[in-house]
């Protein structure tokens, strides 16, 4: 992996990228040495006609609710080109926080309409053909800088001829086109509909961009991740979990789509639960609890709900809902609260590995925790 900083992440450590702007959201950045890359933007897409104005900026709303900042329409045409600018103008009214993509395919004149229209332009390779011999993309990049709109390039695995090598080479030459007209405003995705093959093909790129800058050839572009046409329920979450974890943890990775075949709001809290799991999400209580086990005295499902119900608003504090003393001071070392059962209906607390309160009926336990919590300074 290229260079980096701490910034979250199992190993602590993120890709430094050129900062992109994206309306009001900014992703990757950390190349100037004094901060660290933005945090890891979340994003979806409307399943809405774009022609629908009303449905499109209602199901907007409801991704904005959810906690998402980054919303992508599709725009087949110029009639879709003339809904987004009603769109945009409806959104920046109501919610200027959020950012709008447009997605387009088939049509690089589609593309050439947007830009300025919405923040970023999401672009398919496979429309443009070879982009050193056609200008078409040239013009996009160009038309992109004066009107401050950001560009993806979206290479799918289906699109370039199927395999990773192929897929590589593509979004460098497309890379190398934004490179040299000075344009360091795109994101670059990789997706895949197999999890191994995303993995890869991300990884590859990466190597390839880190190859051209030390030969003294800069490419540092942040990366959106996700697995495409992941499904649905446990498969389609799972799917995306290991595809857009496993990236997450080697560092690369500045935004993120769950892509679930459900209503998008759904794709939030997974994208959200994923970030977390990576500790690169900080903004909810985590929670520790073991499986529980013939050593468990207390019904720890029940039990564990009800203190996340109480305490998940509590952002960066890790606390721990344990069956037993074996599992308790031992596997919630880093914890900074623990609830944990020290026999029939009975509990201790912690703080971090010192007890607090021993042997507590458990009718009333959640209540002390609450206590214990409000008298280090927590709101409860």
């Amino acid at each position: 992996m290229g260079a980096g900083v701490r910034s979250g992440g199992s190993n602590g450590v993120r890709r430094i990228t050129n900062e992109v702007r994206i309306g009001l959201v900014m992703i990757g950045g950390g190349l100037d040495g004094l901060r660290e890359p933005n945090p890891v933007a979340v994003q979806s897409m409307c399943d809405t006609d774009t022609n629908d104005i009303e449905a499109s900026v209602a199901q907007i709303g409801r991704l904005r609710e959810a906690g998402c900042r980054i919303v992508r329409l599709t725009t087949q045409g110029m009639c879709e080109v003339e809904s987004m600018r009603e769109i945009t103008r409806r959104v920046r009214e109501a919610w200027p926080d959020v950012a709008l993509v447009a997605d387009v395919h088939f049509q690089p004149a589609v593309a050439l309409a947007l830009a300025g229209v919405v923040d970023k332009v999401r672009i398919n390779p496979g429309n443009y053909g070879d982009p050193a011999k056609n200008g078409a993309f040239a013009e996009l990049v160009d038309r992109c800088r004066e009107t401050g709109t950001a560009i993806r390039i979206g290479v799918n695995h289906g699109s370039l001829s199927g395999d990773v090598e192929a897929m590589v080479a593509g979004a460098m030459e497309f890379l190398k086109v934004c490179r040299e007209r000075n344009f360091d405003q795109v994101v670059v995705s990789m997706k895949a509909s197999g999890v191994s093959v995303m993995v890869e093909a991300y990884r590859k790129l990466v190597e390839a961009m880190d190859a051209e800058t030390k030969a003294g050839r800069p490419m540092k572009y942040p990366m959106h991740l996700g697995v495409t046409e992941a499904g649905n329920g446990l498969e389609g979450r799972m799917k995306s979990a290991v595809g857009i974890g496993a990236l997450l943890v080697d560092g690369i990775g500045d935004t993120i789509r769950v892509s679930l075949t459900e209503p998008p709001e759904n794709e939030i809290p997974v994208a959200q639960a994923i970030l977390q799991a990576c500790g690169l999400d900080s903004s909810r209580a985590e929670f520790i609890a073991c499986p529980g086990c013939g050593r468990t005295l207390f019904e720890l499902g029940p039990v564990l709900e009800r203190v996340k119900a109480a305490t998940a608003h509590l952002g960066g504090l890790k606390i721990a809902v344990m069956g037993c003393i074996v599992n308790g001071p031992g596997e919630m070392a880093d914890a900074d609260y623990g609830y944990v059962g020290a026999g029939p209906g009975r509990v201790t607390l912690y703080r971090g590995r010192e007890v607090v309160k021993r042997d507590i009926a458990d009718t009333e336990a959640l209540e002390a925790l609450l206590d214990l919590l409000r008298g280090d300074g927590h709101e409860c």
